[in-house]
Formats: C-alpha cells, structure tokens, sequence
C-alpha cells in the first residue's frame, strides 16, 4: 500500500510541481504530512542533504523521501521514477512537434527568425542572472570582489564565446568548420568544455585567495 502511496503522490507532485525543485517543496511536505512517512525534524533534514547533493532538488528529495519511507531502495527508484514521468512525457512530446515542425519549416524564414530571437532570450536569461552575480541590487559585490575575479572571468567568457566564431553556416543551413590548425581546433573545443572551465576557475578562486 505504501509503494501505491508514494507512486500516486509524487506522480502528482511531478504534474503539478511548476517552478522547480525549491517550489515543489511544500507539495512534498504535504504528502509527508497526509501519509505520515516521517517527521518534520526528518523531513528539513532531507532537504538540506537534497540541496547540498548533486543533481535536482526536487528529484533528490523525492529520492531520499522513498528510502526513508520504505526503508529499501526499491521505495527510492519507484518515487524518483513517479517524480520524473510527467516531465519526461513532456518534455518528449515537444521534442516531437519541434522535430517535425523543424524539419517541415527548416527553410522557412519566419520559423528561422522565431527560432533565432528564442535563442537571444535565453542569452539574455543568462546574461542577467550574471549580472546579478556580478552585483546584487542595493548591495556592493561580492563575487566579484576585485579585479582578479573579473580577469578570471573574462577568461572563462572569451573560453567560452571563442569556438562559436570558428563556424559558420552556408547557404543550406550546414556547419562549415573554416579553415584552421587542426590541433589548434582540438585544444580550443577541450578548453572550452563548461565541465573543465568550472574546474580550472575553482582551482584559480582556490589558489588566488587561499
């Protein structure tokens, strides 16, 4: 019965939990309440090892919730799997349409514009949540607390930024590679791997202020 439980609650949670793992939080408390799977000590313990661990809150936290109630793994796999299949079923449906209306309408020049200005407005999703990690409104900086951060920064923009100007598309919408050192194509697409950039701007913070 308990297995059925926590199947149906987070199947719900995973259909109505919008916003994310932070904003789904309540949704699970509420379960945990209804069912009476731990108590509230249990349960803020549960969210700060789902926030301090990698991956999804809301996805860790439903992870941790199934053991918990269960007491076995089996509890885990089936509220983590209860929690992801409303957004896998989604998220595939649409990278179906997207798949046929982008290859019906892959010439088309409205399509290509629509598509362009949606790319340009998750830049800009970027860019400003950059910004306010530069500087916090009505308060002084502080990741950026002198000019080494900023250079650490830079490097890690131009790392970033500086395969895209080595292609370009030709007439047929296909990726030409311009014409380059090979080796030096190689080093540039394992410098700008996000994963290695991360790593290397760590050890440069570690190293610079420790």
């Amino acid at each position: 019965m308990i297995y059925l439980q926590l199947f149906l609650s987070f199947l719900k949670i995973g259909l109505f939990g919008f916003g994310g793992g932070l904003a789904i939080f309540s949704l699970i408390q509420h379960e945990i309440e209804v069912h009476g799977w731990m108590t509230q000590e249990e349960f803020v313990d549960i969210l700060a090892v789902s926030q301090v661990t990698p991956g999804p809150i809301g996805i860790n936290c439903a992870t941790y919730v199934g053991y918990t109630a269960t007491g076995n793994v089996w509890g885990s796999l089936l509220a983590t799997t209860a929690i992801i299949i409303p957004s896998l079923i989604i998220m595939l449906s649409i990278c179906k349409v997207y798949f046929i209306i982008s290859t019906r309408f892959q010439h088309n020049i409205y399509f290509n514009r629509t598509m362009h200005m949606l790319r340009l407005s998750v830049l800009g999703m970027i860019g400003a949540a950059a910004l306010l990690l530069m500087k916090p409104i009505g308060q002084p900086s502080v990741s950026f607390i002198d000019w080494k951060s900023w250079v650490i920064f830079a490097v890690v923009c131009v790392f970033t930024i500086l395969p895209m100007f080595f292609k370009k598309s030709d007439s047929n919408g296909e990726i030409v590679q311009k014409k380059s050192a090979a080796f030096f194509k190689t080093a540039l697409n394992f410098l700008s791997h996000p994963i290695l950039l991360i790593i290397l701007a760590g050890i440069a913070g570690y190293w610079i202020y420790s």
